[in-house]
């Protein structure tokens, strides 16, 4: 770990969409994961996905084994900056400089789901109105609509057990949600795993819709039209598994990412 004295404010320019320069002591990787994580934050931010100074957003940094990036607890998403966030390991040991504690039930969470899924390079967590709503219904999601119907066999549930604070709850984290990309935390939330952010993104951007739509069909009081087994294996096949999955979400992500450059490049300092 560097030394106080090694972390001077010498920089090395990046070649990046904003050119944005790192502290010098920083491998080019960890800077360009911690740019594309401060993004995604403000992305959060622009969208909605937001619950105060609560949740969290992770990164693995690249070719340091078992180190992550976190948001600092206390800071809303629109003050992330890829300088502020967080790194640590996976026990809760902060690596870099901060003035920032780390949340407790983000650590909890986030740590035993990059222990057990290598495949885990982003995790997402959200208390959205609509996600949550869906986590406390006793049936879940429904399939029934164009959203969910991209989302076949691909959601696992967990029964909420209290804040997610007591470590006796890591391996049925773990363990519920076994090899899937999506999980409902029931009467809590949703969360999303990905080998890349965008990937994580695009499946918890489509489970959000999902779930916005859902609730927003059921106030009809109307039945719902069901949408077949066939064609929902279908959606899922054309919507996630076409072309090289690590670049799922990614012209997406891209285009927001984009926005966020021309609207608040200060998450890139």
């Amino acid at each position: 770990m560097p030394t106080q004295q090694s972390r001077s404010t010498a920089v090395t320019v990046l070649d990046t969409p904003t050119s944005t320069a790192k502290p010098a002591y920083m491998s080019d990787a960890e800077w360009r994961a911690r740019l594309e994580l401060a993004a995604c934050y403000r992305v959060f931010h622009h969208l909605g996905w937001v619950e105060m100074i609560f949740n969290h957003i992770t990164v693995r940094v690249p070719g340091e084994e078992g180190h992550l990036l976190i948001n600092p607890f206390g800071l809303m998403y629109d003050e992330v900056t890829a300088s502020n966030l967080v790194k640590i390991d996976l026990d809760g040991n902060v690596l870099s400089d901060s003035d920032w504690p780390v949340n407790e039930a983000g650590l909890l969470i986030h740590s035993v789901i990059h222990a057990g899924r290598p495949d885990a390079h982003c995790i997402m967590h959200t208390h959205t109105t609509a996600g949550t709503g869906v986590a406390c219904l006793r049936g879940g999601l429904d399939p029934d609509n164009f959203y969910s119907a991209q989302l076949h066999d691909m959601v696992a549930y967990h029964d909420f057990e209290g804040i997610t604070v007591d470590p006796e709850e890591k391996p049925r984290l773990v363990a519920d949600l076994g090899d899937r990309d999506l999980m409902i935390l029931r009467n809590h939330g949703l969360l999303a795993v990905g080998p890349t952010v965008p990937a994580a993104f695009a499946a918890l951007w489509t489970l959000q819709r999902a779930c916005e739509i859902q609730l927003a069909a059921q106030q009809s009081g109307q039945p719902l039209i069901p949408v077949s087994r066939e064609a929902a294996v279908r959606s899922t096949k054309e919507s996630f598994q076409m072309g090289d999955r690590t670049e799922a979400g990614r012209t997406l992500f891209d285009a927001l990412r984009r926005r966020i450059d021309r609207a608040a490049p200060d998450y890139a300092v």
